[in-house]
């Protein structure tokens, strides 16, 4: 996927909200914001939004000096997220289809995305909970639980800290033995690294590892060898959240997305509405 003229304004709010979150230092907000637009001007719009969303935060740790001005976010999300977590398991064993109330609740998830908003409170996160159990669902569950239960090798890509407790759910009901998640090389937004994963005991569960970059999404150009070896050899790939289905759109593998659908750009792009919740298939 390209980036639309519509995410320029996106870059920017994100960038600002971002450098607000690392220093209370206006000279370093205007710093950022400049360099920001220099280097949107000179970019290729032929590259995936995640592209900039990484050299904006690249411009904001170099700035501030912050290696990750999103880490106590991070935390509080992945409490929160092991908080719910009892509650959620009761829901999926107490539910007449196991599987398809936890895609819905890792889909649910998909909420806490702080570069698609500069916040997200926990009255959201309760109400896309309860919304998620009943919502339609924009793709095929049907082809999507079929693929799962036939690939024996599957690669999952995470998203979001928080976010990864509701993957975990969602793996649990799964044969664990052939799932491999895999997490951000490098902090980047409230993305999830491997910090992350062994905090929330998905590092415990199935094999875990780094992509290699500190992208917001999958630039697989920029990947390591062995995350893109793991990628290709993978039966299928589910993808987790908007940054992976901006950047592997387009990609050459089997993959299914499953995201909330959270801007205009992204709902007109698949046709959904926004609050959408998608399982997008890819061959």
């Amino acid at each position: 996927m390209h980036t639309y003229h519509d995410c320029i304004p996106c870059f920017l709010k994100q960038a600002l909200s971002a450098a607000r979150l690392a220093t209370s230092d206006p000279a370093v907000h205007e710093h950022v914001l400049r360099q920001v637009l220099i280097d949107t001007a000179a970019m290729s719009f032929d590259q995936p939004p995640p592209f900039m969303g990484q050299r904006i935060h690249q411009i904001i740790r170099e700035a501030t000096g912050s290696a990750d001005p999103y880490n106590s976010v991070k935390k509080k999300y992945n409490q929160l997220g092991m908080s719910l977590y009892p509650d959620l398991k009761k829901t999926i064993g107490q539910s007449r289809n196991p599987l398809e109330t936890a895609i819905r609740l890792s889909i649910a998830g998909n909420i806490i995305d702080l570069g698609a908003a500069e916040s997200v409170d926990e009255a959201e996160v309760f109400s896309v909970i309860e919304q998620s159990l009943t919502q339609h669902l924009e793709g095929d569950i049907g082809a999507f639980q079929h693929a799962m239960a036939k690939a024996e090798n599957i690669l999952f890509l995470g998203d979001n800290a928080g976010e990864i407790v509701f993957d975990r759910l969602f793996i649990e009901t799964l044969q664990q033995d052939h799932i491999t998640y895999v997490v951000r090389g490098g902090p980047v937004i409230n993305d999830a690294t491997r910090s992350d994963a062994e905090f929330i005991g998905m590092t415990e569960l199935v094999d875990v590892m780094d992509n290699g970059t500190d992208a917001p999404g999958t630039l697989l150009d920029q990947c390591s060898e062995p995350f893109k070896e793991a990628f290709y050899d993978a039966d299928l790939v589910i993808a987790k959240g908007q940054g992976n289905f901006e950047s592997l759109s387009d990609a050459d593998q089997h993959i299914f997305f499953i995201f909330k659908v959270k801007c205009p750009v992204i709902a007109a792009h698949t046709g959904c509405p926004t609050g959408s919740m998608v399982i997008h298939e890819k061959h």
